[in-house]
């Protein structure tokens, strides 16, 4: 039998039971400016800091212990279907184990909708189990805004706001890279210039507001009948001009006679009755040598003709 030393072995001390999720980094949590909410596998919220208080105006109070899918935050995407009982991204974290962004918009507590941009991961423990979720959500808000603002400049530059196809920029610059890649590959390509004719009698008999109705009839008619690779633009006034690549003279030619065609063949309902209209157009190819200046001149000159013998014509200047 051992004899005794004295001293018995220490028992090995009892295990804590583990610290909450957030116990560790409630300060640091609270101090962020954006939303921040962690729940369990039930999808109970154990944590809400001040920043989700903020962008949502609900206190921890209301929320902590209570279960996320109750539709606190009535979460919807952008086509404005619920996320809570489908699509909710903290569920769909916590059963694949990958984190997600997503934009979404909650419900404020005062009623209203707030877009917010949302971050979800999961959280796992000491074993590698997934034992809950965290999201972090960002009022969106200003950035929305500004970003609206930038694409509605951005529109205004490139598109002209009454027809809706490009504006005389957009055209000049698409213009200017055909005659680059002309130049440097060989690629060919053509120009027409579509000026609406008697288009200062629209206006004198029907009316301005008639005459708008017309350009973008007109504008719609060509952009519909031309490829998605060309490009049309409001070069000013009633007349357009388009940049067509990867044809030769011939089909120039019968591409600008069927929108000819197609023009003459539409209406525009006014006050005074049904209006047609007429284009006159000119087409030209681009030529080895060519600047944007020099193949537009070329086009515009044979519109001028197209003009001078009758209108609704096509004149091809080679």
């Amino acid at each position: 039998m051992a004899q005794s030393h004295g001293f018995e072995l220490s028992k090995p001390l009892p295990t804590p039971p583990p610290a909450p999720i957030t116990s560790n980094f409630k300060v640091i949590l609270d101090s962020l400016y954006d939303g921040v909410y962690v729940v369990d596998r039930e999808r109970r919220i154990e944590y809400w800091n001040q920043g989700a208080e903020r962008v949502t105006g609900l206190r921890q109070e209301q929320v902590v212990g209570r279960s996320c899918f109750d539709n606190l935050l009535m979460h919807v995407d952008e086509a404005g279907r619920m996320l809570c009982h489908g699509e909710c991204p903290l569920a769909k974290a916590m059963a694949d184990g990958q984190p997600r962004e997503q934009q979404i918009y909650l419900h404020h507590a005062d009623g209203h909708r707030v877009p917010v941009l949302v971050r979800v991961a999961p959280l796992r423990n000491d074993a590698g189990e997934i034992v809950g979720a965290v999201e972090i959500f960002s009022d969106n808000s200003s950035m929305r805004s500004a970003l609206d603002r930038v694409q509605e400049l951005h529109e205004a530059v490139i598109r002209d706001p009454l027809t809706g196809v490009g504006s005389r920029r957009l055209i000049e610059a698409r213009l200017q890279s055909t005659v680059s890649e002309h130049r440097r590959y060989g690629l060919s390509a053509g120009v027409l210039v579509i000026d609406l004719d008697h288009f200062k009698q629209v206006n004198d008999e029907r009316g301005h507001d008639a005459g708008d109705r017309v350009l973008a009839t007109v504008a719609r008619t060509l952009r519909l009948n031309l490829r998605e690779t060309d490009d049309l633009g409001r070069w000013g006034g009633e007349e357009f001009v388009a940049v067509v690549g990867h044809v030769d003279g011939s089909q120039l030619t019968a591409l600008a006679h069927k929108l000819r065609e197609l023009v003459a063949r539409s209406t525009v309902e006014t006050a005074k009755g049904p209006l047609s209209v007429t284009v006159s157009i000119g087409a030209t190819m681009l030529r080895d040598g060519d600047t944007a200046e020099s193949a537009f001149k070329r086009a515009d000159e044979a519109l001028y003709e197209s003009k001078s013998e009758g209108r609704n014509r096509v004149t091809f200047q080679a």
